[in-house]
């Protein structure tokens, strides 16, 4: 069986460290654990040869499938001509991990149970571990009564209700599946140099997989408190959230796989499985709304200590880290990998990590601020983090930056890197009593009269009609389009109005999808629209009042979700369908935010406070 030609065709699970993709044929394809950025051991979405690990069917079936409720626990359904099968997946919790806790245990199992549902159905096992990106193909041996493996840097010990078999060095199992008959697998990372656990018998691995959905729903039942008209799509957007969230640091990664393309057959094939301050500034405000903050300390902590910084340091934040707080994260190609649909190169690090981007002390104040009430006064170690942030922005704005988009080009003087750096200092000033810089408010406001008299004076382009991608530039850039989200500029700006509109009319693709600009960026190759840049247009349309429109742009781009509700990087202009890292962290913010913005006057954050 081949894998699917399709990033739709997949569903995440996760257990807050690690990932798996899986199909709806029921095939792992991806998995990286014990974290998001260790060395796969299924990579068959990046190559045919890099392994997979398959239960279901061995005819023909059509495929339903769904996340149990407030859960990442999903379960595919598989209707026969001899009868019916239900596959559960789950990346399982460790021993009464509830609530805020979820993943901080996690013991790095994958657990799958087939469930007769109605008549017989042959069903089959199909096991084919590839560790380090496809690189080694392990031995198997038994241990303790289980199938583990030999060779890499990491074993996979396997427990099973089935009959399983060693073929041609990989497992394999077929077994008629009767209605009421429940038969689990799991299988087990450990390592290679210590003693490997034991078999784990039938109730056990049930158990497993019951505290797992308790786990989820806990967390679910504490956090997942909106009200409004999107609270389904926000919800689970929360949910997605969390399970790209590492609970050992608190650090969010971007997305838990690499290389999946922004076009079919192109080269711009990224990392993502490391945390972006940026991504992960804007995630925190995005769980304001879709669940109790309570990860915003862990974040800051992250943070900090990633940083790294003495007292008094100035120095600007590094864009992104490793999830453990790693700061060397270089780049390089897989060239074993065929890459996805043919998609080479293959990369793993990433190069940006070296980039100066000055927006990213605006996001991060930004969501400081929005989180002060729940935070309460910050910690000395986070105050002075966070006034640092400030400063370096108030120093350094007029410098030229890489930009939003992480451009190969020569720096230049975006606009969007400068309406960031003035938001950095405008939320200092609002939360300098809750920072302890009471002191620091007059240079504070200095700096944010320089910024925005900078922005007006060379950001606006009167013959496009807009402010443009960078000072003196005519090209359109998406990220314009927060000028209004942020405070900057208010509705009534005909300014912004126009800007919003000309990013509207020639920044879109026939389904008004939004791409993040169109001017050179150094690179080869097209992508597709930027998911986020079009709940942005959303956004901003409903800032300008334009509700109608607004609300007619976010249904049609929840639209190009999979049947999970899971959403990528970028939609493809031409097929529709989605490409770039699965599922985006960024996408998904961009629709809690969005939600809320079509929301307000009407849902009830309130209420969601006051359950919290």
């Amino acid at each position: 069986m081949k894998p699917p030609a399709s990033i739709n065709d997949y569903g995440l699970l996760s257990d807050c460290q690690g990932s798996a993709l899986v199909s709806r044929e029921g095939s792992i394809d991806w998995a990286c654990t014990p974290r998001f950025d260790s060395p796969s051991m299924f990579a068959r979405i990046l190559d045919p040869a890099a392994g997979h690990w398959r239960i279901g069917p061995t005819g023909e079936a059509s495929m339903s499938r769904a996340y149990l409720p407030a859960t990442m626990v999903l379960r595919t359904r598989f209707d026969c001509p001899t009868g019916v099968v239900e596959l559960t997946d789950a990346m399982a919790f460790g021993p009464d991990e509830r609530g805020h806790h979820i993943g901080h245990g996690s013991p790095h199992v994958i657990v799958r149970r087939l469930e007769g549902i109605r008549g017989s159905v042959e069903c089959e096992l199909d096991l084919r571990v590839r560790s380090e990106y496809g690189l080694t193909r392990p031995s198997w041996e038994m241990h303790h009564g289980c199938h583990t493996t030999r060779g890499g840097p990491h074993a996979s010990v396997v427990s099973s209700d089935l009959a399983i078999t060693v073929e041609r060095g990989d497992l394999h199992a077929v077994v008629e599946v009767a209605e009421g008959d429940v038969l689990s697998t799991v299988m087990q990372v450990a390592s290679p140099f210590v003693d490997q656990p034991d078999a784990l018998d039938h109730d056990e691995m049930d158990d497993l997989l019951q505290r797992t959905i308790a786990g989820w729903r806990s967390w679910s039942a504490l956090h997942q408190s909106y009200v409004g008209r999107y609270q389904d799509l926000v919800r689970f957007s929360g949910v997605v959230l969390q399970a790209l969230t590492y609970a050992p640091t608190g650090a969010i990664v971007a997305a838990p796989t690499t290389s999946l393309p922004e076009t079919i057959g192109g080269t711009r094939n990224w990392d993502y499985r490391y945390c972006w301050v940026r991504d992960a500034s804007f995630t925190l405000e995005a769980l304001w709304v879709a669940a109790c903050p309570d990860e915003a300390a862990d974040f800051f902590n992250f943070l900090g200590v990633a940083a790294g910084r003495s007292d008094g340091e100035r120095e600007h934040l590094q864009i992104l880290y490793g999830i453990g707080g790693e700061r060397l994260l270089p780049e390089h190609e897989l060239d074993h990998l065929a890459g996805f649909a043919g998609s080479a190169p293959v990369r793993i690090g990433n190069g940006a990590w070296q980039q100066v981007q000055l927006d990213t002390s605006g996001e991060l104040l930004g969501a400081a601020a929005l989180l002060v009430d729940q935070v309460g006064t910050f910690d000395e170690q986070t105050a002075a983090f966070l006034v640092s942030a400030a400063d370096i922005a108030a120093r350094d704005w007029q410098q030229p930056d890489a930009g939003i988009w992480e451009l190969r080009t020569e720096p230049r003087h975006f606009v969007y890197s400068k309406l960031m750096c003035w938001v950095a200092v405008d939320r200092a000033i609002e939360i300098a009593d809750a920072l302890g810089a009471a002191d620091r408010v007059a240079d504070w406001a200095r700096a944010r009269d320089e910024i925005r008299t900078a922005i007006e004076r060379d950001g606006w382009n009167e013959r496009v009609g807009a402010f443009t991608q960078s000072f003196g530039s005519d090209a359109l850039d998406a990220s314009n389009l927060m000028l209004g989200v942020t405070g900057f500029l208010g509705p009534d700006d005909p300014r912004l109005r126009s800007t919003v509109e000309a990013i509207a009319r020639d920044l879109t693709d026939e389904h008004g999808l939004v791409y993040r600009y169109l001017a050179d960026d150094g690179l080869p190759g097209d992508e597709g629209t930027f998911t986020i840049c079009t709940f942005w247009l959303v956004r901003a349309l409903a800032h300008l009042g334009e509700r109608d429109r607004a609300e007619a742009l976010f249904q049609k781009v929840v639209g190009f979700a999979n049947d999970l509700g899971l959403l990528a990087e970028e939609i493809d202009a031409a097929t529709g369908g989605q490409l770039g890292n699965f599922p985006q962290a960024f996408t998904h913010i961009g629709l809690v935010n969005a939600a809320w913005d079509l929301d307000r006057g009407r849902a009830t954050r309130s209420e969601a406070e006051g359950s919290s």
